[in-house]
């Protein structure tokens, strides 16, 4: 059965449930429902919410538990002749998915006798596969086309079963919670701990994806520490991934550029915002403020992309044409100072809003103080009003330099691929015509395609990865810590 028709079966039993539910309380009163301990809805929302919450909850489990258990069976079931010198379990897993998948599209007979399996079967197999859109990389053997087999068969069953059970959990919540309604039933409280229930779930789920996302990471680059040196990760100047051997995987020359762009996104973020804040909250009138606030933080909904074909078309061949060239500094349109440029302007509605926000929470006797003593508004706005605002105005220029590190296609388009060069003396690291690339674009190209997630070459992406939400998450709690500590000082 489909997902969507179980997830639509579910539903419809939870509304009849819902109806259902508020007819009994009702009848067991007597059509009286000031006899109810609780309001109608109440008991109708009781049969709905036990009937959909175990089921859905059943459901996501379900779907992220199989195919995890699905791909560590089949894994296990591979012949050893089906891997060759070349390749590697999981590249062969690639593979039997993307059988699986073909045979799925092509509608191929499902579970039953094998059919006569030889090199002819086989090769019209993939032509068979390749002509629905379901791209292969190479020939397939028998051991991945029987993996793919049963692959495909366990997916059938398990999606089956999954059918099976999540309907009757919804079946027995909603027999259970039926069976309980009657007037002296306190529905009203056991909605609300349900409600609970389901908002502690959902907050539940940014805290454990957190976690997710950090023991990934530290179990992928303890795995790539394990194959590769860490002082040469840390310290070492080079960046020379090949999948052949002897890489030079070290974070120095990304870690360099991805600081270089963001010091230069920031130098233009920074003051456009800040004094776009002090206009809107000190000078402007409603008017203009109406119109002008929602102006700039149009920016902000710009998909980045959008930025980076900007970076790409205009502003790198204007700059190379009218500074690089006339200069003698460089001849590429794509350099640090294109994309850092670009992000400035990308930046400039995270600091202005949240600078303007801060800003509009200083007291306004604070500025009536400063006036009764005789000092202008400039003044006022120099010696009271800034200051005053400072921490929360440094917190926002730390969350801006948090989303500047993490960019990815701006640098791609602006910036260019190519990791700074150390060895080329400190005027081409410092220059900023020059073309750079940060740490997320190359995360980004070492898992682009099929990866060997067994090689150093691609476990270095979590190494990158680690180090990235490790810097990241350092200014987000420096921004916070800021915020909070010199907050009171002013309220």
């Amino acid at each position: 059965m489909p997902l969507i028709w179980l997830i639509a079966i579910i539903f419809a039993l939870a509304v009849l449930g819902f109806v259902m539910g508020r007819g009994r309380a009702v009848a067991s009163a007597g059509g009286d429902t000031r006899g109810l301990h609780s309001l109608p809805s109440y008991y109708g929302w009781n049969v709905a919410l036990t009937v959909m919450t175990p089921a859905f909850g059943l459901l996501a489990l379900w779907l992220l538990i199989q195919p995890m258990w699905i791909e560590s069976r089949v894994s296990a079931q591979l012949p050893e002749n089906a891997i060759s010198e070349t390749s590697t379990r999981e590249l062969v897993m690639s593979d039997v998915r993307r059988v699986a998948e073909g045979l799925e599209a092509i509608n191929a007979p499902f579970g039953g006798a094998h059919p006569v399996v030889n090199d002819a079967y086989l090769a019209d197999l993939r032509e068979q596969i390749g002509s629905v859109g379901v791209a292969l990389g190479s020939d397939i053997t028998v051991g991945v086309y029987d993996a793919a087999r049963s692959f495909r068969t366990l997916s059938g069953w398990g999606g089956t079963a999954m059918s099976v059970v999540a309907f009757l959990t919804a079946l027995g919540g909603f027999s259970v919670s039926y069976m309980v309604t009657n007037k002296d039933f306190r529905a009203r409280n056991t909605v609300e701990r349900g409600i609970l229930l389901v908002l502690v779930a959902a907050a539940s789920i940014a805290i454990l994806t957190t976690l997710g996302l950090v023991l990934s990471m530290l179990f992928e680059a303890r795995n790539f520490f394990a194959a590769h040196p860490w002082q040469d990760f840390f310290f070492g100047t080079k960046w020379a991934p090949d999948f052949r051997g002897n890489s030079e995987l070290a974070i120095l020359p990304l870690l360099w550029g991805t600081l270089y762009i963001s010091v230069i996104a920031l130098l233009v973020a920074v003051p456009v915002g800040l004094f776009a804040a002090i206009f809107l909250s000190e000078y402007a009138s409603s008017r203009v403020r109406s119109l002008t606030k929602p102006a700039i933080e149009v920016l902000a909904g710009i998909p980045t992309i959008v930025y980076g074909l900007f970076a790409l078309i205009t502003v790198g061949p204007m700059l190379r044409d009218y500074f690089a060239l006339p200069l003698g500094f460089g001849q590429s349109s794509s350099s640090v100072i294109t994309a850092g440029l670009v992000m400035g302007i990308m930046l400039i509605p995270f600091v202005s809003s949240l600078s303007d926000d801060i800003i509009n929470a200083v007291p306004q006797s604070m500025r009536d103080g400063s006036y009764a003593l005789g000092a202008t508004q400039s003044e006022t706005i120099r010696q009271v009003v800034v200051p005053a605002a400072l921490p929360g105005i440094v917190g926002a220029v730390l969350l801006a330099a948090s989303r500047a590190i993490g960019e990815t296609m701006i640098v791609v388009l602006g910036a260019g691929a190519a990791a700074a060069q150390f060895d080329r003396g400190l005027g081409e690291l410092v220059n900023p015509f020059q073309a750079m690339t940060t740490i997320t674009v190359k995360i980004v190209s070492q898992l682009t395609g099929d990866t060997d997630f067994s090689s150093p070459e691609t476990l270095v992406a979590f190494a990158l990865g680690l180090s990235l939400f490790t810097i990241t998450l350092g200014l987000n709690v420096l921004a916070l810590w800021i915020v909070r500590r010199y907050r009171e000082q002013y309220e």
